[in-house]
């Protein structure tokens, strides 16, 4: 035995709602998964994890349920791929490129 514990599973929040569910190794998010809003349970990111944190393929939702981004994430932030992202009263809608906004409006 490697020592590496491969499992599925779901985390849920201190008022019992569904925060996350998918697949663990070594106790981390590692695989796919879906990540719940932690106030009214909607989805709000569905894609690839490694070592804890959105690696690969993914998409994000807002808390209307609305797809805001497509494309891959890296160490947990956007990386590559195009949305519509709202920060506070600004709207971004264009594509991600390492990580930063690129070839879009504001």
């Amino acid at each position: 035995m490697n020592g590496k514990k491969n499992r599925k599973g779901k985390e849920y929040n201190y008022e019992g709602k569904l925060e996350f569910k998918g697949e663990y190794l070594n106790e981390k998010r590692n695989g796919k998964g879906k990540e719940y809003n932690y106030y009214n349970g909607k989805l709000i990111f569905e894609g690839e994890y490694l070592n804890g944190e959105r690696n690969g393929k993914g998409k994000e939702y807002n808390n209307e349920g609305e797809l805001i981004f497509e494309g891959e994430y890296k160490d947990g932030e956007k990386w590559k791929g195009s949305g519509k992202i709202k920060l506070g009263n600004e709207l971004f809608e264009g594509e991600y490129l390492y990580g930063k906004k690129w070839n879009g409006k504001t």
